[in-house]
C-alpha cells in the first residue's frame, strides 16, 4: 500500500454544536472540517489571496466523503490534506480525518476548479500556484 504524504495538518476542536441527536459529530460537521483544511491549504499556496486581489480563485466542483467511525465530543478532529494531482484547470484534494487517538474517522476527496469570477469561466491553474503546490507536496 502506497504511503501518502500529507503536507498540511489542521487540528480542530470539536464543539458541542457539532454533535447530532445521536451524540456523535454530525456528517456535515465533518465536511466542514474538510472545508477548513482545504481553505488552510489554499491560503498556504496563495490562491485565496489571488482571489482577493484578482477575482481568480478556487471553486468547489466536487466533494466526497467516506465515513469510517463515529467521532465524539470532547476531542479534536485532525485533518491531513494533500493534493495528489493537478490538471489543466483543476486539482484534487484528499483528506484523512482522524480523532485525537489518530484513528481514521473519515476520508474525503475534493475537486477544485480555478475560476475567473470576472468572466465567469474556468481558467488554467496559474503557474505560480502550480509551483507552490508542487513545492509544498515536495514533488519539486
Amino acid at each position: 500500500m502506497e504511503t501518502i504524504f500529507y503536507p498540511v495538518k489542521t487540528d480542530l476542536r470539536i464543539d458541542w454544536s457539532d454533535l447530532d441527536s445521536f451524540g456523535h459529530v454530525n456528517n456535515l460537521s465533518i465536511l466542514r472540517y474538510a472545508q477548513s483544511a482545504r481553505v488552510k491549504y489554499l491560503e498556504k499556496v496563495g490562491l485565496m489571496q489571488m482571489h482577493h486581489d484578482t477575482k481568480v480563485g478556487p471553486i468547489l466542483a466536487s466533494c466526497k466523503c467516506d465515513f469510517k467511525k463515529p467521532l465524539f465530543y470532547p476531542g479534536h478532529a485532525i485533518v491531513y490534506s494533500s493534493i495528489p494531482f493537478i490538471k489543466n484547470t483543476s486539482f484534487g484534494f484528499i483528506h484523512k480525518i482522524t480523532n485525537s487517538e489518530d484513528e481514521i474517522i473519515a476520508e474525503a476527496q475534493d475537486i477544485i476548479v480555478v475560476y475567473d469570477f470576472n468572466t465567469d469561466r474556468k481558467v488554467q491553474v496559474p503557474q505560480v500556484i502550480r509551483e507552490r503546490i508542487e513545492k509544498l507536496e515536495k514533488r519539486i
